[in-house]
């Protein structure tokens, strides 16, 4: 094989291996366990994922998104922002753009390194959910922004131990066989919200997860009656915005709006998975 060009882009701390695959240039007869190695921190390139861009007959083009372990998620709302970037940056598409995901169309506004994507309607929303846990009962909301979340509402993120919580929630049989992503959010004052993220297909916590932001985010609409846009401080540090339109007491016309940086080019070499 040839070797392979990359982008590494961070979207608000979740950080991912991008490659334009129009031209078929990733041969790798089984993708997810090149998937695991090129994705592994300290002998490969690391991140939390890795985006292949590929041809489309409709839009401007497709992608495929894998998770860390390999496995495919039908969406992710910061690599869809990283994607969006890498497309408008390498002539793929004009700034204003749409691309197609496992989620559904998405539509993508690149302005510098500020994104804007359109995100698919909420589904599969139940709020106030109590589950039974080791530790004893946890009530959270529960909805599906493209992938499952759980939203758990706390005091004060950091005083949790989202390992242990995100992995016992992550595997409930409630949510069985998929699994779930986790989030806890909290009050920061100003109107502004604190969140954490455990991903599944990461196993862990990453510094942003953009379908939790807006999962977090009509959350905190449907319940508390926050105004368009909510932002949510992730635990990288940066500050996303998720935009919707409010008619009465539905929802409609969700997008979210954040960074996709470029860290650096590269070209992968067959070692970076041959391990």
């Amino acid at each position: 094989m040839d070797l392979i060009p990359f982008y590494k882009m961070s979207g608000s701390g979740n950080d991912f291996i991008v490659i334009d695959n129009r031209n078929g240039s990733v041969t790798v007869n089984d993708l997810p366990p090149f998937v695991v190695k090129v994705c592994r921190r300290r002998l490969s390139v690391g991140a939390d994922g890795l985006i292949l861009i590929e041809p489309s007959a409709r839009v401007d083009f497709s992608w495929r998104f894998f998770n860390a372990d390999g496995s495919v998620a039908e969406m992710c709302g910061n690599g869809a922002r990283c994607a969006a970037r890498f497309a408008h940056l390498t002539g793929i598409a004009k700034a204003d753009m749409a691309f197609d995901t496992l989620a559904g169309t998405v539509t993508a506004q690149v302005r510098g390194d500020q994104v804007r994507i359109g995100m698919s309607a909420p589904r599969d929303i139940f709020l106030e959910q109590t589950i039974d846990l080791p530790t004893g009962p946890l009530t959270l909301d529960h909805l599906n922004t493209g992938v499952p979340h759980a939203v758990i509402t706390v005091p004060d993120v950091d005083a949790v131990d989202l390992d242990t919580l995100g992995r016992a929630v992550r595997h409930h049989s409630r949510f069985a066989p998929a699994g779930t992503n986790v989030n806890v959010i909290a009050p920061r004052g100003a109107g502004l919200w604190a969140i954490r993220t455990y991903e599944r297909g990461v196993e862990g916590e990453t510094l942003a997860c953009g379908t939790g932001v807006v999962a977090a985010a009509l959350v905190l609409a449907l319940r508390h009656g926050l105004p368009s846009p909510v932002i949510l401080a992730t635990r990288g540090g940066s500050r996303l915005k998720v935009h919707f339109q409010r008619i009465g007491h539905l929802l409609s016309g969700f997008g979210l709006e954040g960074d996709a940086r470029v860290i650096y080019q590269g070209r992968l070499c067959p070692e970076a998975w041959a391990y």
